[in-house]
């Protein structure tokens, strides 16, 4: 058997050595992740929660005027996947370290680039991205700390952390229309005219928003080209309603109806849409105001 010089030789029916075995390491401060979906954008938060355990929390095991990571173990990270404004200032898509410089009237907030640090004991402010001030509030009692994100509106949240008796929180704000419309953009660039579906979406879009009704008209023109449906037939007839053409309005919506009583059962829409349809078509042709 030849073997290349500086190799051992392989044995054969040898048996690969099993892999070291290593225990997972027991956090006392447990890690957790949370993520919202705030439109189409998210929000992160990576962060492990330290538990009070009869301690003297704030200025005491967490120093006032002192940076902290905010929480334990690794510094807490926050993942914004769109540009976005936080506490009222412009923040671009990213991860950040969330560190904090708790007092006992006034918070200071800080998101720094160096997002992946141990703790704050190389924190820099030179990495800093951005501070806000931020006032503490009493709330009731929670042995370990924690991180919320509430939905504040469609293009909002609220991010709140407490622990102990306090708690602090700041807004996040994305320009969700915007970053939509960047989206569908993108989508029907790369779409083909034989999809129907993507064009169908955009003009359902522009139609629901009240927005570009020349697009729209043009958009759902492509998907009717592409593949006829009642989905697509509704929004020709919902576009035209927009544009003042009711007679056309009704003669599309009557042709989504028949349509959809065409196909197989189980592939109609529920006894109610057509209830619902069948009213909106009566309300058109009288001129029903609003409906």
């Amino acid at each position: 058997m030849l073997v290349a010089q500086g190799q051992a030789p392989v044995v054969k029916g040898s048996v690969k050595p099993p892999e070291p075995v290593r225990l997972t390491p027991l956090r006392v401060s447990p890690a957790a992740t949370l993520t919202q979906d705030v439109g189409i954008s998210s929000i992160k938060l990576t962060f492990n929660r330290p538990a009070v355990k009869g301690r003297v929390i704030w200025g005491d095991l967490v120093p006032f005027g002192q940076v902290w990571r905010t929480g334990a173990n690794a510094a807490t990270t926050i993942t914004f996947s769109d540009p976005c404004k936080v506490a009222g200032k412009d923040v671009p898509a990213g991860t950040y370290a969330l560190f904090s410089i708790p007092g006992p009237g006034r918070w200071t907030l800080i998101l720094s680039r160096k997002a992946q640090q141990w703790g704050a004991f190389s924190y820099e402010a030179k990495d800093d991205l951005m501070r806000f001030e931020v006032s503490p509030e009493s709330v009731p009692y929670e042995e370990w700390m924690n991180i919320r994100m509430r939905l504040t509106g469609e293009d909002s949240a609220r991010i709140e952390l407490s622990w102990e008796t306090v708690q602090v929180g700041f807004p996040v704000i994305f320009d969700t229309k915007a970053i939509y419309w960047k989206h569908l953009e993108s989508k029907l660039a790369a779409t083909s005219i034989t999809d129907w579906v993507p064009w169908y979406q955009a003009a359902d879009y522009c139609q629901k928003n009240e927005i570009h009704v020349d697009l729209a008209s043009a958009w759902i023109d492509k998907s009717l080209k592409a593949a006829t449906n009642f989905w697509n037939q509704e929004t020709k007839a919902r576009i035209l309603r927009w544009q003042g053409n009711i007679p056309e309005a009704v003669v599309w919506m009557q042709k989504a109806i028949l349509t959809a009583r065409g196909l197989p059962p189980d592939k109609q829409p529920p006894k109610e849409w057509f209830a619902d349809r069948e009213r909106e078509l009566a309300a058109w042709r009288f001129g029903v105001k609003g409906a």
